[in-house]
């Protein structure tokens, strides 16, 4: 799942995504709330979040996500690189990934996600 409110974002992400991993399915929601929602209704494995979002920020989604699927797979995404962001992330057990988004870093990132998601499937 790609969360991003910058409608230009989330297609180069996807586009990105769909080069990297294009038998997987992609949902793409433009805030929290709709991320929340995609989530609960099932399907949602990995998630690759914005920081900067009107309402919830990338960070208070993944506390939030945190208190249900404590085990998913999740990145920040952003161009806004600073210390504290990045390691508030790693405290919520979350990857970060810097923009621009290339194909290489989500690559990584996504292999690595694909290896925890085995280690809890059964």
């Amino acid at each position: 799942m790609i969360v991003d409110d910058s409608k230009l974002a989330r297609m180069v992400m996807a586009s990105a995504f769909r080069r990297v991993r294009p038998d997987w399915t992609l949902v793409e929601t433009a805030n929290g709330g709709e991320a929340l929602a995609a989530i609960s209704g099932g399907g949602v494995d990995i998630a690759l979040i914005d920081f900067n979002m009107p309402e919830i920020d990338g960070l208070e989604l993944v506390a939030t996500i945190r208190k249900t699927h404590p085990g998913m797979p999740v990145a920040i995404v952003s161009a806004n690189v600073q210390h504290e962001i990045i390691g508030r992330a790693r405290e919520l057990n979350a990857g970060f990934i810097p923009k621009p988004l290339t194909d290489e870093a989500l690559a990584a990132f996504l292999s690595g996600a694909t290896l925890r998601l085995k280690k809890v499937t059964p």
